[in-house]
C-alpha cells in the first residue's frame, strides 16, 4: 500500500450504547451479561442523591448483582482520587464498573479500571495508546450532554502535583455498553446545560475542522452542530422539555462519535491547560475560546468552517470569505451569549501572570496535534490575552492566521 494510501486510513471505534427514555434502568441486565457478581458503582455526591441513582441501584438489585459505592472525587477527577477508587474496587474484589454522572465521573471510572487491572499508577498511561490491557467491564450512564466521555476513547484527569490536566486516549478507554438516557439531563442546571451543552458544540466544531477528519466523522459532527443550534437555547430556557433534552443528548453522541475519532483541537488544549492549572470549569472554559480558535483557524479550513456556519443556521451567502468568517465568529458568540455563558477568562481568575505558563501546557497537550493550524507558544499566548478581555471588543483586528 502506497504512503498515501496509508496517510488516509482512518479507524472508527464506539461502543455498544442504547439510547432513549429509560436506558438506564438497563443497567442490571446488561451487568448481568459480562457474568459478574459484585460492580464497582462511581457517582459523584451530588447525583448520587438523585432519582437516577435510585434506578440504577434498583436495577442492579433487580439482576441480583452485588454493588459497591464510590463516590470521593471531584469535578477535574484527581489523579489520587482515580488511585483511591482503585484501592477501593480492588479490596471489594468488584469484577465491573458502572459509572452514573457527567465526564468528570465517567473519566475517574475509567482511570479506576485501567489502574485495576494494570497495576499502575494512573499518569503512567499519559497520552497516545499508552494502556497495555483494558480495564473490567464499563457501563458508562451519562447524566450531562456534553461530554461524551460515555462513548469516546478519552479520559482527561488531573496531575495535582504538576498543576495539569492529562489525556489518556486508547481504545482501551472506549466503555463496552454507554446508555444514554436523556431524562437524567433534565436534573441539570441551566448554567451547567450551557456549558456542557458548549462543550459538546466545541467538541462537533473541532473535530470537523480536525486534519483527522474522515467522512464519518464529519456527518456526525456536523448533525451535532445542527441539533445544538436547534436545541440548546431551549434546553437552558425549559429544562424539563424533553424534546430539547432529547436533541442535546443526541448532539452530544454524534459529537462523541465525532471527536472520539478525529481529536480535537487548540480550544481544548487550551481549556485542559485552564483546568489543570486553575481548577475552571472545562465546559464555559470552551465556550470563551472556541470564537477565538475558530477566527486564528479560519483561513487554514475556510470551506469546513463555512459548512459549520451553515449548520449552526447562520446565512453566509452572498458574503465575501472575510465576512463570512465574521458571521462564523460573532454568531459562535451570539450563541454562548444566548445561553447566558457572558464571562470571560479575567472574571473567571484568570489573571496575566497566569498566560505564560497556560500557552507552556497547553501548547503540548494532544489535542494540539489535531489542530488545523499548528501554533507557536506567542499565539497562545494571544489568544489568551484576547479571551482574558470581554470577548471580541469593538475595533479589535482579526487574530493573525
Amino acid at each position: 500500500m502506497s504512503q498515501t494510501a496509508m496517510e488516509n486510513l482512518r479507524k472508527f471505534v464506539a461502543p455498544e450504547f442504547v439510547f432513549g427514555v429509560g436506558a438506564r434502568r438497563l443497567v442490571g441486565q446488561f451487568a448481568r451479561n459480562f457474568s459478574v457478581r459484585r460492580v464497582l458503582v462511581v457517582v459523584d455526591e451530588m447525583v448520587r442523591a438523585l432519582q437516577w441513582t435510585t434506578d440504577v441501584l434498583g436495577s442492579l438489585d433487580q439482576a441480583s448483582l452485588e454493588y459497591r459505592l464510590f463516590s470521593d472525587l471531584s469535578p477535574n477527577p484527581r489523579a489520587d482520587e482515580v488511585m483511591r477508587g482503585a484501592r477501593y474496587s480492588l479490596q471489594e474484589e468488584c469484577q465491573a464498573i458502572v459509572a452514573l454522572g457527567g465526564g468528570s465521573v465517567l473519566d475517574c471510572a475509567k482511570g479506576i479500571g485501567i489502574v485495576c487491572v494494570n497495576n499502575r499508577p494512573v499518569l503512567d498511561f499519559e497520552g497516545v495508546d499508552n494502556v497495555p490491557v483494558p480495564g473490567p467491564p464499563l457501563i458508562c450512564i451519562p447524566t450531562t450532554a456534553g461530554s461524551s466521555a460515555d462513548v469516546s476513547q478519552f479520559a482527561i484527569i488531573t496531575d495535582q502535583a504538576r498543576k495539569a490536566k492529562i489525556a489518556i486516549v486508547s481504545k482501551a478507554m472506549v466503555p463496552d455498553i454507554a446508555l444514554i438516557d436523556p431524562e437524567t439531563t433534565t436534573s441539570m442546571s441551566p448554567h451547567l446545560t450551557a456549558c456542557t451543552g458548549y462543550d459538546a458544540l466545541t467538541h462537533a466544531v473541532e473535530a470537523y475542522a480536525s486534519n483527522a477528519n474522515s467522512p464519518i466523522t464529519d456527518l456526525h459532527a456536523l448533525e451535532a452542530v445542527r441539533l445544538i443550534g436547534r436545541h440548546l437555547p431551549q434546553a437552558v430556557e425549559a429544562p424539563l422539555d424533553m424534546e430539547a433534552r432529547s436533541g442535546m443528548m443526541l448532539a452530544s453522541l454524534y459529537a462523541g462519535l465525532a471527536f472520539s475519532n478525529a481529536s480535537l483541537g487548540a480550544t481544548h488544549a487550551m481549556a485542559h491547560s485552564l483546568g489543570g492549572l486553575l481548577d475552571l470549569p472545562h465546559g464555559e472554559c470552551n465556550a470563551i475560546l472556541l470564537s477565538r480558535v475558530v477566527d486564528f483557524n479560519y483561513h487554514a479550513v475556510p470551506d469546513r468552517y463555512l459548512r459549520v456556519a451553515e449548520a449552526l443556521g447562520l446565512d453566509c451567502r452572498g458574503l465575501e470569505a472575510k465576512s463570512q468568517r465574521q458571521a462564523l465568529v460573532d454568531g459562535l458568540v451570539a450563541l454562548r451569549k444566548q445561553v447566558g455563558l457572558t464571562r470571560d477568562l479575567g472574571e473567571l481568575g484568570v489573571s496575566q501572570s497566569d498566560i505564560v505558563e497556560l500557552s507552556r501546557q497547553a501548547v503540548c497537550d494532544p489535542c494540539m496535534v489535531t489542530n488545523p493550524v499548528h501554533p507557536v507558544v506567542e499565539d497562545i499566548e494571544q489568544l489568551y490575552v484576547r479571551n482574558h478581555e470581554s470577548n471580541h471588543p469593538a475595533g479589535r483586528p482579526p487574530l493573525r492566521g
